[in-house]
């Protein structure tokens, strides 16, 4: 038996989707919303979601949040964009979770862009761990990028769908919007800092990794769009973090309690 968790802030266009996938191997889903204010919620429990209230705490630790409320040992963890494939449906159903000796399971990503699945930049295979055992591990307890750290893992022959972005204008908003801010605070609370070069090579090396040593020329435009991206969130990253040193005014009005 398999619990579904899933961490939301306004899914209404992605929970139903994600929940109804989740349906095809868990025998119970588990919504962690951090304060909607769209139809998420509603959503969920129409379709028999269990719906737990918690602000945002960060990502690992939110992620966290739902093990308490799970009557199963087993967590599949998805993203609201999430999908499972059909073969992740077939593949996890083969597994015997009361007999394995491993402690997790990672399935593939497929990320897309619109409709468009990116193949090159790092962004395929990509695995995840996302089924895993809350006796014996769990999300790592930290803000941004949290992964499950498994001791045992095994590595399933299936992908998971990841619509990461909508278009190509989300893909280069949300590094302003969301990402490097929240990336730059993380950073200055943890006594990192910048110098003025930071943000330039910083930024540099994020792109020619993305497009050279990933092989991001091999996927034309989108491979050189997600590339620029990068370098862009890195510079960003580096760049505000940088602010929080030189000008009080902007240190002082950064929220550091709030991370979303």
């Amino acid at each position: 038996m398999i619990t579904g968790v899933v961490i939301t802030l306004n899914e209404s266009k992605n929970i139903k989707d994600c929940i109804e996938s989740l349906q095809q191997v868990c025998s119970e889903i588990i919504i962690v919303d951090s304060e909607s204010t769209d139809g998420t919620v509603k959503i969920a429990e129409s379709l028999g979601a269990k719906v737990i209230h918690q602000p945002y705490l960060g990502d690992g630790i939110q992620k966290n949040v739902g093990l308490d409320y799970a009557s199963n040992d087993w967590i599949l963890s998805l993203d609201a964009d999430e999908r499972l494939t059909q073969e992740a449906i077939i593949a996890i159903q083969a597994l015997n979770l009361e007999t394995t000796k491993h402690d997790a399971f990672a399935l593939r990503r497929r990320n897309y862009i619109g409709s468009r699945w990116i193949k090159q930049c790092g962004w395929y295979p990509d695995f995840c761990i996302r089924l895993y055992n809350k006796n014996k591990t769990r999300f790592a307890a930290v803000k941004q990028h949290a992964a499950v750290q498994a001791s045992n893992p095994d590595r399933l022959d299936a992908d998971i769908i990841h619509y990461s972005f909508e278009d190509i204008g989300q893909l280069f908003a949300k590094p302003g919007r969301n990402f490097s801010g929240r990336a730059a605070k993380i950073m200055y609370e943890k006594g990192k800092r910048a110098n003025s070069l930071s943000p330039f090579i910083h930024g540099i090396n994020a792109f020619i990794r993305k497009y050279f040593f990933q092989k991001g020329f091999l996927g034309g435009v989108d491979g050189m769009t997600v590339a620029l991206s990068s370098g862009l969130n890195s510079y960003l990253k580096y760049a505000k973090l940088l602010e929080f040193q030189r000008d009080p005014k902007v240190l002082e009005k950064a929220d550091f309690k709030k991370v979303w």
